[in-house]
C-alpha cells in the first residue's frame, strides 16, 4: 500500500500564495513565524509561532504537505466557534492530519467560580478542542506539537508561567485519558512576546509513532521536582517507522545533560552541546531501525535565540559542523529555562529519501 509522504518546506510567502491549486491541495498547513502569512486560510490552517524572524527569513513560512498516495484527498475541518476560545482549524488526509489553534489568554479572565490562572484555563481549553479533534478524525496519535505561549519565563500566581503551562499541559492529558509519559509527542515550549495569543499547532497520525528518548539525558517527563510539581509532557524524539517523506521529528532540544543546564552564559558552547544531544537522538534512532537512516545532514532547523546578539556566534558553532546546504531558519524566542541561550529542533528524512 502506497502511504502519504509527508514534506517539510521553508518556502516564502509571496511564492506560496502564488502557487497553483494543484499544490495547495496538497497542503496541510501554513505557519508564518512573527504573524500568520497573508494567504487565503480557506483553503489550508494558516497560523504562526509569534516568534519573529531573524536574520535574512524574514518572509519565509512552514508548509507542510504530502504527496505520493494515488487517490490523495484532504479534507478541511475548519472553526465552527470563537477562535479566542481555542477553535481548531485542521486539515487530513487518510493517514496523517495538521491542526492549529490559536488563544487568547485573556478570554479567560474573568471565569466565574474558575480556580486556576488564565494561562492554566487556556491551556487545558485548547488541548481538550486538539483532542475531540483527533478522536473525531480518528487521528489519536500526536507525533510533534509546538507550543508559544507568551513571556514563558515571567513569575505569574506564584510560579514561573513555564511550569503552570506544564501542569495544565499534563492536566489536559490525564482527563483525555491519555498518557503523561513515555508514550507523548515530541514537542517543544517556547516563549512569545508579551500580548501575543497562546498559539499551538501539531501533526497527528492514526498509526503510533516510535518515540526516542536521549541517552545522554533524563526523560523530560521524568524531571525531579526542583524543576516544577509537573514534569513536560513530551518525549525527545519520534519518528514514523513505515511512512515515507519526513518522519523523525527532533523535539526542542537544548544544553542539557542529565537534567542539568550546561555552560551558563556561553552561547557558543551551549549551541554545541544542543548540536551533540542532537547527534545522540539520531544515534539512537539509527540503533532502534538498524541501520544509519538519519544524519546531521538530513535534517531541516529551527532555532531559537534568546539574544539577537548572540546569532552570530550560534551561526558560526552550527556552520562549522552542518555547512552551508542544510536548511536553517532562525527565530527570536525564550527558552524554557531562563539560562539558555539557545534552542535547536529538527525535522529529518531518511538517507534513502
Amino acid at each position: 500500500m502506497s502511504l502519504a509522504t509527508l514534506r517539510l518546506d521553508y518556502l516564502p510567502t509571496t511564492d506560496i500564495a502564488a502557487r497553483a491549486p494543484v499544490w495547495w491541495q496538497q497542503v496541510l498547513g501554513v505557519v508564518g513565524f512573527s504573524e500568520p502569512p497573508r494567504i487565503d486560510r480557506a483553503q489550508v490552517p494558516v497560523t504562526a509561532s509569534m516568534t519573529p524572524s531573524l536574520g535574512a527569513a524574514d518572509d519565509l513560512c512552514e508548509v507542510w504537505r504530502v504527496s505520493g498516495a494515488p487517490g490523495l484527498r484532504l479534507e478541511n475541518g475548519a472553526p465552527t466557534g470563537s477562535l479566542a476560545h481555542g477553535e481548531v482549524h485542521y486539515r487530513f488526509c487518510k493517514e496523517l492530519l495538521f491542526g492549529s489553534v490559536t488563544i487568547e489568554e485573556q478570554a479567560f479572565d474573568h471565569e466565574a467560580g474558575a480556580a486556576d490562572d488564565p494561562l492554566s484555563r487556556a491551556t487545558i481549553a485548547a488541548y481538550r478542542k486538539i483532542f475531540d479533534v483527533l478522536e473525531r478524525t480518528e487521528h489519536r496519535h500526536l507525533i510533534r506539537v509546538w507550543n508559544y505561549l507568551p513571556e514563558i519565563n515571567r513569575e505569574a500566581n506564584g510560579d514561573e508561567r513555564y511550569r503552570r503551562f506544564n501542569s495544565a499541559r499534563q492536566a489536559a492529558f490525564r482527563s483525555s485519558g491519555r498518557p503523561t509519559e513515555i508514550s507523548v509527542p515530541a514537542a517543544c515550549a517556547l516563549g512569545s512576546p508579551a500580548g501575543s495569543p497562546i498559539s499551538i499547532y501539531f501533526l497527528a497520525s492514526r498509526e503510533p509513532p516510535t518515540m526516542i528518548e536521549n541517552p545522554r539525558q533524563t526523560s523530560a517527563y521524568r524531571y525531579p521536582p526542583k524543576f516544577g510539581v509537573h514534569s513536560p509532557s513530551f518525549s525527545r524524539a519520534c519518528m514514523l517507522s513505515g511512512s515515507p517523506g519526513a518522519n523523525l521529528f527532533v523535539s526542542g532540544t537544548a544544553s542539557i545533560v542529565g537534567c542539568e543546564t550546561l555552560h551558563h552564559g556561553d552561547v557558543d558552547a551551549q549551541t554545541r552541546e544542543t548540536l551533540a544531544n542532537i547527534e545522540a537522538l539520531l544515534r539512537e534512532a539509527n540503533r532502534m531501525v538498524g541501520s544509519a537512516r538519519y544524519s546531521l545532514d538530513g535534517l531541516k532547523f529551527k532555532v531559537y535565540v534568546r539574544q539577537p546578539r548572540d546569532l552570530d556566534a550560534i551561526k558560526s558553532a552550527l556552520a562549522e559542523r552542518l555547512g552551508a546546504a542544510v536548511p536553517i531558519v532562525y527565530l527570536r524566542a525564550d527558552v524554557c529555562r531562563e539560562e539558555l541561550l539557545v534552542e535547536i529542533e529538527a525535522t529529518g528524512e531518511p538517507a534513502a529519501a
